[in-house]
């Protein structure tokens, strides 16, 4: 069986124009401002490096064709973002920066016409952002969505909506939100949950407080955000009523992804940056590079690329294969989560004092991909998901076999 890992001429000459711009237009505002885009100009920043990605040809290769985008498929999405990635300023800058680059997957797959003029549309070309409304404080929905609390019950002319979410990527400034709710059963159950879409200005939604987290560069911050007799129409429903957790398969296996995409590219530049001054570097009697533990930690960082590469192409085949791809992207997102900390921490060490100072990006680096190992499922709901799927597997082979 012929296996072909290349990618068309096209896709190629995108992943050349967005390394240029990239390195080029955006890591040095990254630099520039450390990694805060709130402290470099927030919403004004991002209207400009779209602009300036629209212009280079590389904004949005994700999105729609309809609406200005690119329309990749996730296994070409890949080179693309994980470019993207070395600057932790280069997703916002073409419009795949989480939350909003799930959300388009999303809506372009769920969202009926009115919809994706309404929400798909305008988000896709850059004109606003969005939020996803699904985590709360315990005891509700966390790593285990089925403790979902927020409540929608039917209401004259639509439903009505009350509960409370924290750590919403992108609330402060969002447009709309994409708000997970419960509309039958009971906390613990699975299923009875719908999504509804609300634009921020309903009465009844209220963005409160930023909760202050180690990571500075997505735009909005993560916020607590309240729903007090929120009234949508019928029209607000994405997809259908009880279907909510079957939607959210849409979006968070192919999310986790593109993380796994940028944050490689995020690695990549620590470890860039790291072989360099090795390189350059003289100690003992030799350059840094020659000795043999810093030898091993690049080797070592190399197969962490390699590895995560490979995992990530794997899932993302399977996705595009239309799969549903649950243990995949389990897997990748495991250890690539895990792999990229490592990529950035050896990085650091190979930079000795340097590697933990604002001189070089090394330490906002780590501080922006060290909660992915949380964000999108901790590593240890991960591992709980796959060796459940492995241990049903065996039990129901076991019982075909008797």
């Amino acid at each position: 069986m012929a296996v072909d890992l290349s990618h068309s001429d096209e896709v190629r000459e995108l992943v050349e124009r967005t390394r240029d711009f990239i390195r080029g237009v955006v890591v040095p505002l990254d630099d520039a401002h450390d990694g805060d885009i709130a402290a470099a100009g927030g919403d004004a920043l991002r209207r400009d490096l779209q602009q300036q990605a629209k212009a280079a040809g590389v904004f949005a290769p994700h999105g729609p064709v309809e609406f200005g985008g690119l329309g990749l498929g996730m296994s070409d999405r890949a080179p693309v973002f994980e470019e993207a990635g070395y600057s932790l300023f280069g997703p916002t800058a073409l419009n795949i920066a989480a939350p909003d680059e799930g959300n388009v997957h999303m809506l372009a797959h769920i969202a009926d016409p009115a919809q994706r003029e309404q929400f798909l549309a305008p988000l896709a070309r850059g004109d606003v952002r969005s939020a996803f409304a699904m985590t709360e404080p315990a005891p509700g929905a966390g790593s285990d969505p089925t403790a979902l609390r927020t409540r929608a019950v039917r209401a004259e002319g639509g439903w009505r909506i009350n509960g409370h979410k924290w750590f919403i990527t992108g609330a402060d400034g969002a447009a709309f939100f994409i708000i997970m709710a419960r509309t039958s059963g009971e906390p613990g159950e699975r299923g009875g949950a719908t999504m509804f879409l609300a634009p921020a200005d309903t009465p009844g939604l209220r963005v409160g407080r930023h909760i202050d987290t180690m990571d500075k560069s997505m735009l909005g911050g993560h916020c607590e955000v309240f729903f007090d007799d929120l009234l949508v129409p019928d029209s607000a429903v994405l997809g259908e009523v009880d279907r909510g957790f079957d939607y959210a398969q849409v979006r968070l296996g192919p999310a986790r992804m593109t993380h796994v995409m940028r944050w490689l590219g995020a690695a990549r530049r620590g470890h860039d940056m790291a072989v360099a001054r090795v390189v350059e570097r003289e100690g003992f009697g030799a350059r840094l590079a020659d000795l043999g533990m810093i030898q091993q930690m690049i080797a070592d960082n190399e197969i962490d690329i390699a590895a995560t590469r490979a995992l990530l192409t794997r899932a993302c085949w399977e996705l595009d294969r239309g799969e549903h791809a649950a243990n995949a992207t389990s897997i990748a997102k495991t250890f690539a989560a895990e792999a990229i900390v490592r990529i950035v921490d050896r990085s650091m060490q190979m930079c000795g004092g340097l590697g933990v100072a604002a001189d070089l990006p090394l330490a906002r680096l780590y501080r922006e991909v060290r909660p992915f190992r949380i964000y999108d499922g901790p590593s240890e709901v991960h591992r709980w998901a796959i060796a459940k799927r492995v241990v049903s597997a065996a039990k129901r082979a076991r019982r075909e076999a008797e």
